[in-house]
């Protein structure tokens, strides 16, 4: 089973590495791609840390995942809107896997090349742009089963969101075994 989370310059890290790091614990195996425009494979986050990709995005397009998972921040989620081989992936992915995203990522990504279908969440900040009809904003995570799709709202549902993924790729149990050594106030 493999994801791929894509990042770019602006990518928000605490949501990149949370999920990054919690795929990994459960045994995911997760691939990082870079899209940044020259090529390069280290970008810089939003509030400055420097992450490393495993490859460009660019050398994936032939790849299948279980999921392909956007974290948010700007100007990250308009730079992951704007990666065509990032939206290759994920025409690709609808209807044949899962697409996760959070924070701007829904709205800024998924909404603005028709990708949401059914119910989905964001950051606040970014609300407005969701169609009512699909917006859930009581939610910290929403699940839209039909669609394949999981959304969330921003760094501080990051666990949760982290935790609802690997729910969904390898089941309660191992959601529980993940979570278990994290000492979690609230799961």
């Amino acid at each position: 089973m493999k994801v791929l989370v894509p990042i770019a310059d602006g990518s928000e890290e605490l949501e990149a590495v949370t999920m990054i790091d919690l795929l990994r614990r459960a045994g995911i195996d997760v691939t990082v791609a870079s899209c940044t425009t020259d090529g390069g494979l280290e970008i810089c986050a939003s509030r400055g840390v420097k992450l490393v990709a495993d490859h460009h995005i660019s050398t994936l397009t032939d790849e299948r995942y279980a999921m392909i998972a956007l974290p948010g921040g700007m100007p990250g989620a308009e730079l992951l809107r704007d990666s065509a081989p990032l939206l290759t992936l994920l025409t690709q992915q609808q209807g044949n896997g899962w697409i996760a995203a959070i924070c701007a990522a829904p709205a800024v990504v998924l909404h603005s090349h028709g990708l949401i279908k059914g119910s989905a969440t964001c950051h606040p900040a970014f609300q407005a742009q969701l169609p009512a009809a699909n917006l859930m904003s009581d939610q910290p995570v929403v699940i839209d089963h039909d669609n394949r799709l999981v959304t969330s709202q921003g760094p501080g549902t990051a666990m949760t969101f982290a935790l609802t993924l690997i729910e969904i790729l390898a089941g309660a149990d191992k959601r529980k075994l993940t979570a278990a050594p994290l000492c979690l106030a609230i799961e």
